[in-house]
């Protein structure tokens, strides 16, 4: 596991302390975890950008040219139709 010092303003540590307090967790666990949300999120983003630029306008008309053009069941329309 690696060591890292980081310096945060006074009122974010302060802020920073008090939610890691309510949830129960450490400082270091609490900015681990929200490091490991952000990470993933950026890489899910970076993922999807990466499978959009290989996608092909013709093969997603041609799949959605597959799908039955019917009506929806009473269970899936929305409450105002």
């Amino acid at each position: 596991m690696a060591t890292l010092s980081l310096r945060l303003p006074e009122s974010l540590h302060k802020n920073l302390a008090a939610v890691a307090k309510r949830e129960g967790v450490s400082i270091n666990q609490l900015i681990a975890s929200a490091v490991s949300e952000k990470l993933a999120a950026l890489m899910t983003e970076e993922y999807l950008e990466q499978r959009a630029k290989r996608g092909q306008r013709s093969k997603f008309d041609a799949v959605l040219a597959k799908v039955a053009d019917i009506d929806p069941e009473d269970v899936d329309r929305p409450n105002n139709e």
